[in-house]
């Protein structure tokens, strides 16, 4: 009776492959002060992939192609990303320094190459294609790490993240862990981290469409791909396919591939660098013209929408404004104009502003809660323990505006040099504090302001777009 015979695993286009050289026992331990000119470059390579691979994603959409030089560079990105795994923390499976480049090194026991992908889907396809593969990027968050939990929290109202370390990184540590104490590396477990890297640099590759085929849900373990050693398939002739009456037997001069040097590698970055800076000015600029045409009222001030603070001390502080600086409260009297607070309270309750050192003395033993501005929290802010006030604070003179009473009440305050704070507690001094607050200010420039840094975010844009259309246009 003839055993049965496991059908082939189809190679899948992204190949990544690793051999193990017989690490050290200890330079794992300082391997991550060598690797830092690495990881200090890939930030920015990184900044520049995830530019690239929105506009790739643009042209695949509306043409079904993806720029060939993008293609190589975000190839390259890759490429460096794993040699560096593969030596510090993502493998430890060379002390072999990685180089610093985006071609590939047929002698480095690192590798990766993917095929490029001639015709991709386009159209409203793409992004459902693109959409099915969030269960694949859940799974490399776990494997890769950092990809934990981001929900909503209940008891916070907001949304907040939680990390860890990946699988392979719990991996990779008890390997060199037995690494240092016997001086040998696990066989079994360097098969299953390249195994899990292999899954994640799938993973990464399809989510900035590099590859048409979805990712299969398997662990290929072990140094080489299941289709044997890292082969990398010929590179179409550019221009083919998009001419296919042309003529049999003429002949076609291949046009090669302008090489990513350092210069034009810079050039890229630099370019993704300021076109994300455009993108957060035209952002910020819309986003201004927005708040001055529609959330003005009556009174033309631009305020936060009503929230309610509440405390069991004796007063709400804010943190000290400094006059004429850029601070955690306000920016420029000329920018800001008038400012404004309004306070709604069922109970008589007490606004004021006041030099800081005034305040200091004033609240030095008395319990109260303190935080960097009224639209914190009230479960973060920090709370100082001690007694009632000596007097109430309408008892003082030092508050420079103030306001008192029940239900709705403004306080309006021209900025001035100096250190202050705000202050809100009960009109009598007493403990539990609670009140809706909402803070506001006239902005007179704010539309000129916007307006300029719209129209500067474009201009930047533009110019980022150029130079980045030159860093990736091949040389002819």
């Amino acid at each position: 009776m003839q055993a049965a015979v496991s059908p082939p695993v189809s190679p899948y286009p992204v190949r990544v492959e690793g051999r193990l050289q017989h690490p050290s026992r200890g330079l794992w331990l300082i391997k991550w002060l060598f690797v830092i000119p690495h990881y200090f470059v890939l930030v920015f390579l990184w900044l520049a992939f995830w530019v690239t691979s929105v506009i790739a994603f643009v042209s695949v959409l509306f043409t079904g192609r993806y720029p060939r030089s993008l293609f190589d560079f975000n190839v390259g990105v890759l490429r460096w990303s794993w040699r560096v795994g593969f030596y510090a923390f993502g493998a430890n499976g060379t002390d072999r320094y990685p180089p610093f480049t985006l071609g590939d090194e047929p002698d480095y026991p690192a590798r990766l190459q993917i095929d490029y992908p001639e015709h991709q889907r386009r159209g409203f396809p793409l992004i459902g294609w693109w959409i099915v593969g969030i269960p694949q990027y859940v799974v490399a968050g776990v494997l890769f790490g950092g990809g934990g939990a981001v929900g909503w929290t209940a008891s916070t109202q907001s949304w907040g993240g939680a990390t860890w370390f990946g699988l392979i990184d719990l991996l990779v540590f008890a390997a060199v862990v037995v690494l240092l104490v016997r001086g040998e590396y696990p066989r079994s477990i360097f098969d299953f981290v390249l195994g899990l890297n292999r899954w994640v640099l799938r993973v990464v590759a399809y989510a900035a469409v590099m590859t048409s085929e979805y990712p299969p849900f398997r662990v290929d373990a072990g140094e080489e791909e299941p289709g044997g050693t890292l082969t990398v398939a010929p590179d179409s002739v550019p221009g083919l396919a998009a001419a296919p009456d042309v003529p049999k037997g003429t002949q076609v001069e291949e046009r090669p591939a302008r090489p990513w040097e350092v210069g034009r590698i810079a050039l890229v970055v630099l370019a993704s660098i300021t076109a994300l800076i455009g993108i957060a000015a035209i952002a910020a600029g819309a986003t201004g013209i927005v708040l001055d045409q529609t959330q003005r009222d009556s009174s033309g001030y631009v305020m936060t929408s009503p929230t309610r603070y509440s405390t069991g001390t004796h007063a709400i502080v804010s943190t000290s404004y400094r006059g004429g600086t850029t601070n955690d409260w306000f920016v420029g009297r000329d920018l800001l104009g008038t400012v404004r607070l309004r306070v709604n309270s069922a109970h008589p309750v007490f606004i004021g502003i006041a030099p800081e050192k005034a305040v200091n003395t004033y609240l030095a033993n008395v319990s109260h809660a303190q935080d960097n501005t009224f639209t914190t929290r009230s479960a973060d802010f920090h709370v100082y323990s001690g007694g009632a006030p000596s007097s109430p604070p309408t008892a003082q003179g030092f508050w420079s505006a103030s306001a008192v009473g029940a239900g709705e009440r403004t306080l309006t305050w021209m900025p001035q040099n100096g250190s202050w704070r705000i202050v809100l507690m009960n009109a009598d001094g007493s403990s539990g504090v609670s009140a809706s607050v909402s803070i506001g200010a006239r902005f007179p420039d704010l539309l000129t302001v916007s307006v300029a840094v719209l129209g500067g975010g474009i201009l930047i844009l533009l110019l980022s777009g150029a130079a980045m259309y030159f860093a990736v246009t091949r040389r002819r």
